[in-house]
């Protein structure tokens, strides 16, 4: 992995996310290494360099503070194209350190992670009026999370973490995409259940969104393992497939009072 220390010009950036006014970014980069990622073709990167780099950002806590003073009030979305708590995190600060500048105006949050640090922070999080805590959880499968998702948090310390931080008063949620397509109508309930016995009552969920070269990325990485035939159906089936799940997402949500939101 190569760490570079970098500066930024700017902190925030405006976001086209439903809800999001701006973005925060603490690092370009990001050590998850995802296998479905599709910020490579968001920011031009070429995507066997994704997961390889990560720089640094050490100068936008004090960029944040700046921009703070002029811009209108608006959700922060932090962060929506790199994780600001991926490992590197534990040693930079460089996320805590613009939740301390972003407290100073209580402006509303959005945290989005699949990292269990998240939880080192509760001590600024719940000082927030107005913050959400949105853990990404695409599947209960531990075993094709490790495939899929090598260097983020388990399953199960994610969901550890919502009871964590919803036991501190801290809103949370979770991003249910994009949704493995190894699940099945018949997992629905049972992952539902799971989701609310870790108190969460909102979830928002997406579909796998194949960009450019992320088929072959999954190829290179599970020849011939059932993920990889299951990320490479045709785009006639994948539809059928989400749609079937999609409805029966609802419908579970529904029976047990949860708010399940589409992404786009």
């Amino acid at each position: 992995m190569n760490i570079r220390l970098s500066t930024c010009r700017t902190a925030l950036s405006a976001s086209s996310l439903p809800g999001l006014m701006y973005s925060l970014n603490p690092y370009r980069g990001c050590q998850h290494r995802c296998a479905y990622c599709y910020v490579p073709n968001i920011l031009r990167i070429p995507r066997d360099q994704w997961g390889c780099f990560v720089e640094v950002k050490t100068n936008i806590p004090q960029v944040l503070a700046s921009e703070l003073k002029k811009k209108p009030r608006g959700t922060i979305g932090l962060s929506t194209v790199t994780d600001p708590y991926q490992p590197l995190e534990k040693k930079y600060q460089i996320t805590r350190y613009c939740l301390e500048q972003l407290l100073r105006y209580d402006l509303p949050l959005c945290v989005q992670t699949k990292s269990s640090l998240v939880t080192r922070d509760i001590d600024l999080l719940k000082q927030f009026s107005s913050v959400e805590v949105m853990m990404s959880i695409g599947t209960l499968n531990d075993d094709e999370r490790r495939i899929m998702e090598p260097s983020a948090s388990s399953i199960n310390d994610r969901l550890d973490a919502l009871n964590i931080i919803a036991d501190a008063g801290v809103k949370t949620s979770i991003f249910f995409g994009p949704i493995y397509p190894t699940i099945t109508t018949e997992d629905i309930a049972k992952i539902l259940d799971t989701f609310h016995q870790h108190q969460v009552h909102n979830i928002m969920i997406d579909q796998l969104n194949i960009k450019p070269g992320i088929i072959q990325n999954i190829h290179s990485i599970a020849p011939s393992h059932p993920l990889d035939v299951s990320f490479s159906r045709s785009q006639e089936e994948n539809t059928l497939w989400y749609r079937n799940i999609r409805h029966m997402i609802h419908q579970c949500g529904k029976e047990r009072e949860m708010k399940v939101t589409d992404a786009f």
